[in-house]
C-alpha cells in the first residue's frame, strides 16, 4: 500500500486534561457485592484501601487527581499480588477498572526501584510493555498510565500501526520506561533494533484471549521467544480480561510461572450485570426498519450500533445520515486518522451514533453510552459481552439491544440463553 504519513497529534499535557475522567455511577458500590475467587498456591490478601498499598506520595496524589477513591474487586486482589511479584491471570467484568489494577503496581514498582528514561539512546530498553489488540485502546491505556506517572521520571509511550513508523521510533528514542504497543508495530520496532527486550520485567497482555488467540497468537509467541526477552522466571506476566475461554486459559500457562493466580469475580466471561439486555427477533431484511425505529425513539443518546463486516459499518452509517440521525463508522479499513476522527465526533457529541465493526469492541471507555445495538450478532459469545459492555461501565447503568435472527444467529442461541439467565 502507499507509504503511512499520518502523525496523530500529541496527547494535551495541561494536568487538567491529563487527569480528565468521567463520573462513577449509581451502582459503583454494588462492585462490592461480587463473588471473587482466587486459585493458586498463597496468594497475598486482598487489599481494603489504596492507604493500605503504602505507595509513595506522588502515586497517592495521582491517585486522588485521577479521581480513583475507591477500589473495585479487581483492583483489591490484584493490586497486592503485582506487587508481591506474582504472574497473574485476572477476569473482571467490562468496566470495573482492569487498568488500574495492573498500572498502579507497576508504577509503584518503578518508582520504587528508581527507574529513569534514558532519552536519545537509540535503543531504549523499557522495563514494562504492554500489549493490547487495537489502536484505539492501546492508546487509552497510554492516556491512563499518563495520570499515574504525572511528576515522576518514568516515561510511557505509545505505539500503534496507522502511523509513520519514522514517529513511532522518534516517541520510543526519546526515552521509554512503559512501552505500550500494538502487536505488528511491536515486532516492527524490536526488528529494527530500536527496542531491546533484556531489561523488561513486566510483560502485561490486556484483552489477553484476544492477544492469545488465532489473531495475535503467532505475534505473542514471537514476542516471548526473542533471544534477548527475559525467559517467563525471570519476568512478570500480567493478562486481563473480561472473556477466557478454557482453551486460552491452557495457551497462557506458556506465559506464566507455574505458581501464577488467577483471580476471577463473578463468573469467567459474564456479562456486565448494570447492562439491560434485551433481543428482538429481526429477520435481515427488516433490521433497517428496526434500527431506525430504535434510534428515533432513543433521541440523541449516544449509541453504539454493531455490524458484521467494514462496508456494511459504511454503508448503515451513511443511510442514518441520509435519515437525519447524525452518525459516523469505525472499522479496520479507515485510515487511523479517520479512525481516531470518528471517535472524537462520537465522544465529543457531534456524532451520537457510532456503527462499529468488532475493532471497536473490547475495552474502548466512552463517557455516557447509553445504548448498544448488535445490528449483527458476533459469532462468538465472548465478543457479544466485550460488544454491551462498551455500555454500563464504572458503576454507569445501560442498555443493550439485539437483532436475532434465526438462520444467521442460531449458533449463538444456546449461550446467549446461559448469558442472559446468569
Amino acid at each position: 500500500g502507499p507509504k503511512v504519513t499520518y502523525v496523530p497529534p500529541p496527547p494535551p499535557d495541561d494536568e487538567q486534561a491529563i487527569f480528565a475522567h468521567y463520573q462513577t455511577g449509581i451502582n459503583f458500590d454494588k462492585y462490592d457485592e461480587s463473588v471473587v475467587e482466587v486459585s493458586g498456591l498463597d496468594p497475598p490478601a486482598p487489599l481494603l484501601a489504596f492507604e493500605e498499598a503504602n505507595l509513595c506520595q506522588t502515586l497517592n496524589m495521582n491517585i486522588a487527581k485521577a479521581g480513583y477513591s475507591k477500589l473495585t474487586p479487581v483492583q483489591k486482589y490484584s493490586i497486592p499480588i503485582i506487587l508481591a511479584g506474582r504472574d497473574l491471570m485476572a477476569c473482571a467484568q467490562t468496566g470495573s477498572g482492569k487498568t488500574a489494577a495492573f498500572l498502579l503496581p507497576i508504577v509503584a514498582h518503578m518508582m520504587r526501584d528508581g527507574v529513569t528514561a534514558s532519552s536519545f539512546k537509540e535503543q531504549q530498553e523499557p522495563e514494562c510493555i504492554i500489549v493490547a489488540p487495537t489502536r484505539e485502546l492501546i492508546n487509552q491505556i497510554f492516556l491512563e498510565a499518563r495520570k499515574f506517572v504525572y511528576g515522576t521520571c518514568i516515561r510511557p509511550v505509545v505505539i500503534y500501526g496507522g502511523t509513520q513508523t519514522g514517529h513511532s521510533i522518534r516517541q520510543v528514542t526519546q526515552g521509554c520506561n512503559i512501552l505500550c504497543a500494538t502487536p505488528g508495530r511491536l515486532l516492527d520496532i524490536i526488528g529494527r533494533e530500536k527496542i531491546g527486550l533484556h531489561n523488561v520485567k513486566y510483560l502485561v497482555l490486556d484483552e489477553a484471549d484476544r492477544m492469545l488467540d488465532m489473531g495475535f497468537g503467532l505475534d505473542m509467541k514471537k514476542l516471548i521467544s526473542y533471544p534477548d526477552m527475559p525467559s517467563k522466571d525471570k519476568r512478570q506476566t500480567l493478562m486481563f480480561s473480561a472473556t477466557f475461554p478454557e482453551e486460552v486459559q491452557r495457551l497462557a500457562g506458556e506465559f506464566l510461572k507455574t505458581d501464577y493466580l488467577f483471580v476471577v469475580v463473578g463468573h469467567v466471561g459474564g456479562a456486565c450485570s448494570d447492562v439491560q439486555q434485551s433481543v428482538l427477533q429481526v429477520s435481515q431484511y427488516s433490521k433497517r426498519d428496526k434500527l431506525i425505529e430504535i434510534l428515533q425513539s432513543i433521541d440523541h443518546e449516544r449509541t453504539m450500533v454493531f455490524v458484521d463486516t467494514k462496508k456494511k459499518a459504511d454503508y448503515i452509517a451513511a443511510f442514518l445520515c441520509q435519515e437525519k440521525i447524525p452518525a459516523t463508522s469505525i472499522h479496520g479499513d479507515r485510515e487511523q486518522r479517520e479512525r481516531e476522527v470518528a471517535l472524537q465526533d462520537f465522544r465529543s457529541g457531534r456524532c451520537p451514533v457510532l456503527v462499529a465493526t468488532s475493532v471497536a469492541a473490547r475495552g474502548l471507555d466512552i463517557e455516557n453510552v447509553q445504548h448498544v445495538i448488535n445490528f449483527d450478532l458476533p459469532s462468538t459469545i465472548e465478543e457479544y459481552v466485550h460488544r454491551i459492555g462498551r455500555t454500563g461501565r464504572c458503576g454507569n447503568t445501560g442498555k443493550a439491544v439485539c437483532f436475532f435472527d434465526n438462520t444467521s444467529d442460531g449458533h449463538l442461541a444456546q449461550s446467549l440463553v446461559k448469558v442472559l439467565s446468569d
